[in-house]
């Protein structure tokens, strides 16, 4: 057994020093060096711990929290864990707000280490009474002995990260860093860490990632804080409504914006490809960098610093049902039993050749559903689709007596369960809007042209 070197005394003293690890397979297409600054290996698993622990400490310092006082903090989670961890070993009691967006993992972590928690609605505005934002100031104002950080625009946050987290990135690539990649959120990380490296070297580009729905970039190119660019987004941790005064837009280089769906799939890629099981907005960070590649030399030794682990996040971005429900798997990934897992559990609707249309009409009605194969005993025969039924029913208005072997068109393809989404798109076409997918057992479900208009997009 090795020596133990040192005995800490409390949780809050191993708060630091992560490693830096080289990026291998997913960064071979980066023409640089690529180091990732892991995070997740604080105690609380994230980024955050560094700041939570600065906030608390510079707020004793100033006689803003006393001995037996309550912390209320709006939080996307991860610096909530943090205060957590402070509030635990100083004997401090926490309350946290959330918008309802964020994982249930996030909350059920919260709890468990003592937290208290107010989820608030994520679609209002952050001067409404119910945001994240008005519920925290609300609680301090209310509550005795109560301090209130305020991450965004606390100097501690940045504070921190100029104190460690840069000195920590120079030192570790003995000074050759060229490139620093992070998501911007309240701020802190980019421009602590961005201000420390520029001071050591001017020519070091500082380059944020930020979503769709967010102010940052636009304010950063055009100065202009625009309401227009503000709408919900899935993403989780990265990006405001608001501009905390943590970000130092004269530090940042460049913004660059990523989408929901291409960071969820490079926060999957990143755990199969270089086992590293991050957190959502990690994948932001890295597909940042990966849209920014044409900016880079072989010469260049990028970091990219990944906020949290993926363990908050496994009820989504790591849910394939999660990912699928907001059309995220992407195309080689999905096949003909992917298209149908919705309606999997459901029987396949059919109507009989010797039935008479207006039965065929109005079960389509009741199911609420546009295209409907016919079947002779076993076998299908043919099809029904709702634009030529309603057409055929304004030629003839006596059609619906008629039987469904009249006017039945061809019936629909079938195609294997393993069949990829896009050889089965290639079956959709004007004359045919459906597909039958054979399951095993002999079981059958029905893909419609939404079906795959909805996996492709």
């Amino acid at each position: 057994m090795r020596p133990i070197k040192k005995v800490y005394e409390n949780i809050l003293e191993t708060i630091g020093h992560t490693p830096m690890i080289k990026l291998n397979k997913i960064a071979e297409d980066i023409p640089a060096t690529v180091l990732a600054k892991v995070e997740y290996f604080n105690p609380g698993h994230s980024v955050k711990d560094r700041m939570a622990l600065q906030m608390i400490e510079n707020a004793e310092k100033e006689g803003k929290l006393k001995p037996g006082g309550t912390i209320i903090e709006c939080t996307s989670g991860n610096t909530g864990m943090g205060l957590a961890l402070a509030a635990i070993v100083k004997g401090y009691k926490l309350i946290c707000t959330l918008s309802d967006k964020q994982s249930k993992e996030k909350m059920d972590i919260l709890r468990a280490m003592g937290a208290e928690i107010y989820v608030c609605p994520t679609n209002v505005a952050p001067e409404h009474p119910d945001s994240y934002y008005s519920v925290a100031s609300r609680l301090n104002k209310e509550i005795p002995n109560s301090f209130y950080p305020y991450q965004y625009d606390n100097p501690g946050n940045a504070q921190a990260h100029y104190e460690s987290t840069g000195p920590e990135i120079w030192e570790q690539t003995e000074g050759k860093v060229t490139h620093f990649v992070v998501g911007v959120g309240t701020g802190g990380t980019i421009s602590g860490v961005g201000k420390y490296l520029k001071e050591q070297n001017p020519d070091i580009k500082i380059w944020g990632i930020d979503s769709y729905g967010s102010v940052f970039k636009k304010y950063h190119e055009t100065g202009e804080f625009d309401e227009n660019e503000i709408y919900s987004y899935i993403t989780e941790g990265i990006g405001e409504d608001i501009l905390p005064k943590n970000v130092d837009f004269e530090v940042i280089d460049h913004f660059e914006k990523v989408t929901d769906k291409d960071g969820a799939l490079a926060t999957r890629e990143l755990a199969k490809k270089e086992g590293l099981f991050l957190g959502y907005s990690c994948g932001s960070a890295f597909q940042g960098l990966r849209q920014l590649k044409s900016e880079l030399t072989e010469d260049d030794v990028v970091v990219v610093l990944f906020h949290d682990h993926g363990s908050r996040y496994v009820g989504k971005v790591y849910n394939d049902d999660w990912m699928r429900d907001r059309g995220f798997l992407n195309n080689a990934q999905s096949t003909a039993q992917d298209l149908v897992r919705k309606h999997q559990n459901l029987s396949l609707v059919t109507v009989k050749s010797s039935e008479l249309v207006s039965h065929a009409v109005q079960r389509m009605q009741q199911y609420n559903i546009s295209q409907l194969p016919v079947k002779d005993g076993d076998r299908f025969v043919g099809s029904l689709g709702d634009s030529r039924l309603f057409q055929s029913l304004i030629n003839d208005p006596d059609l619906g007596n008629k039987t469904v072997a009249e006017v039945m068109d061809a019936p629909f393809p079938i195609v294997s369960y393993a069949e990829e989404a896009t050889a089965v798109a290639k079956h959709i076409n004007k004359e045919n809007n459906a597909v039958l997918v054979a399951l095993p057992a002999e079981e059958y479900h029905i893909i419609t042209k939404h079906d795959i208009i909805g996996a492709l997009s």
